[in-house]
C-alpha cells in the first residue's frame, strides 16, 4: 500500500490556526497587561490610547478610578464653557508676598489713570504689610505661612485664585512677587493678556536630575514619568484655567504627598512641577509654555540673578523688553538648549511683561527711568 502524504491544505490550515491563536493571546494579553503608558485604559479603548479605534469592535471606555472619573468630567465642562463676557474685563494682579511690598509707588504709576480694568490681592506670608500706596489699601487677603519648596507655596497661590475669582469681572490672573516689577504700560499689558486665549504657563521637559529626575512611581497611574513638566511657577492664567486650579483635588494630592523636598533622597518642588505637569496633561494646547515673567538664571546658581541699584540702566530695561525667544536647557549631562520665539496670537512679539528679582534698593532708578523703557 502506497504511504498517504498529509495534504498541503491541512499543514496550511494548522499555520493559519496557530497564527490566530498566537494574535488572539497577544491582544488578551494587551488587554489584561497593558503597557505602562496605557495603565488607565483598556487596550484600544480610545483614541488616545491607541490609533486602531476605528476598526476594532467598541470596547468599554477607560478604566478609572470615581476621583478621576469625577475630575475629567469637571475638566472637560470648564474648558468647554463659553467664556463669560463683561462689559470691562479686568486682570487681577496677585502678588505673593512675605511681607510689604517695596515696589508699590512703581505699580502704583503703572496703575494710573486705569481704575475699572485691574484688581489687586495680597498674600503676606509672615507679616503684616505696611502699605505705602492707597491703592494697596485693604487688598489683602486671609493669608497663611508659606514654607519655599513645599506644598504651602501652591496653596497660597490657590489661595489667591479663589479670592480673585469672585470678581466675575476678572478675566485674567497674574501671580507676582514682591521682587516684580512691570516692564510696559499698563495698556500693553492690557492688551496682551486680554486679547489672547492662552494662559502663559511655563512648561518643558527635562530629562536631567532636576527635571524627571525628581519623578516617583509613587504619582502612577494618575501621573506618569513621561507627563512630568518642569517651569517657572509666576503664570497668568485665563478664567476658566484658574477655575481648573482650584476644581483640581487628585493631581494636587500626588504632588502634595510626593512631591516635596527630602523625597527618595532628593528634592521635588510643587510649585515648579504642579501647574505645567497639570496643564501638559488636561490642556496643552492652551497654554504658551513659557512665563510672560523674565527671570535670569544665567549665573548658574539656585536663584536667578537679583538686581541691585547699580544694575539699573535704561540699556538693561530695554534690553529685557526686546527679548522675543524663551530658553530652558536641561539639567542633563547634554545641556541641550531649547530656544523658540514668542508667538502671540501667532506673531513674533516680546516675551515678557514683568521681571524678577529687583532689591528694593532699585525702586527710586526704576522710578525715574520707568515709563521711558516701555512699549506704548
Amino acid at each position: 500500500m502506497p504511504v498517504s502524504r498529509p495534504r498541503p491544505t491541512s499543514r496550511r490550515l494548522r499555520w493559519i490556526i496557530s497564527l490566530v491563536s498566537l494574535v488572539c493571546a497577544s491582544l488578551i494579553f494587551a488587554y489584561v497587561y497593558p503597557p505602562l503608558r496605557y495603565s488607565n485604559c483598556y487596550f484600544f479603548s480610545s483614541s488616545i490610547c491607541s490609533p486602531f479605534k476605528d476598526w476594532l469592535p467598541p470596547i468599554n471606555s477607560c478604566v478609572l478610578s470615581d476621583e478621576e472619573i469625577a475630575s475629567r468630567v469637571v475638566f472637560r465642562d470648564i474648558l468647554s464653557a463659553p467664556t463669560v463676557k463683561v462689559n470691562i474685563p479686568k486682570v487681577a494682579f496677585m502678588f505673593l508676598t512675605p511681607g510689604s511690598l517695596p515696589f508699590e509707588k512703581l505699580w502704583e504709576k503703572f496703575f494710573e489713570g486705569h481704575d475699572g480694568k485691574y484688581s489687586i490681592y495680597v498674600h503676606a506670608s509672615r507679616e503684616t504689610p505696611v502699605h505705602v500706596s492707597p491703592i494697596f489699601v485693604g487688598r489683602d487677603i486671609r493669608s497663611a505661612k508659606v514654607v519655599w519648596g513645599k506644598i504651602s507655596m501652591v496653596d497660597a497661590e490657590k489661595r489667591l485664585l479663589a479670592n480673585a475669582l469672585q470678581d466675575t469681572h476678572n478675566q485674567q490672573f497674574v501671580l507676582l512677587s514682591d521682587s516684580c516689577i512691570p516692564l510696559h504700560s499698563f495698556d500693553y499689558v492690557y492688551r496682551y493678556l486680554i486679547h489672547t486665549n492662552l494662559s502663559f504657563i511655563d512648561c518643558f521637559e527635562d530629562p536631567g536630575p532636576l527635571g524627571t529626575g525628581r519623578y516617583t512611581t509613587q504619582m502612577n497611574p494618575e501621573v506618569v514619568e513621561n507627563s512630568f513638566r518642569k517651569g517657572s511657577q509666576w503664570f497668568s492664567v485665563k478664567r476658566k484655567h484658574a477655575l481648573l486650579i482650584l476644581a483640581d483635588y487628585l493631581y494636587y494630592t500626588k504632588f502634595k504627598l510626593y512631591c516635596k523636598p527630602g523625597m527618595e533622597g532628593g528634592n521635588c518642588y510643587a510649585d515648579e512641577h504642579y501647574l505645567p505637569t497639570l496643564f501638559y496633561m488636561i490642556d496643552p494646547t492652551g497654554i504658551a509654555n513659557w512665563s510672560v515673567t523674565h527671570v535670569d538664571w544665567s549665573e548658574g546658581k539656585w536663584h536667578p540673578k537679583a538686581y541691585q541699584a547699580q544694575d539699573i540702566s535704561y540699556e538693561l530695561m530695554k534690553n529685557i523688553t526686546a527679548i522675543d525667544e524663551h530658553y530652558h536647557v536641561t539639567s542633563d549631562e547634554k545641556k541641550v538648549e531649547q530656544i523658540k520665539p514668542c508667538l502671540w496670537n501667532g506673531e513674533r512679539g516680546t516675551c515678557y511683561l514683568f521681571a524678577r528679582k529687583f532689591y528694593p534698593e532699585t525702586l527710586m532708578p526704576l522710578l525715574q527711568l520707568f515709563p521711558n523703557y516701555t512699549n506704548l
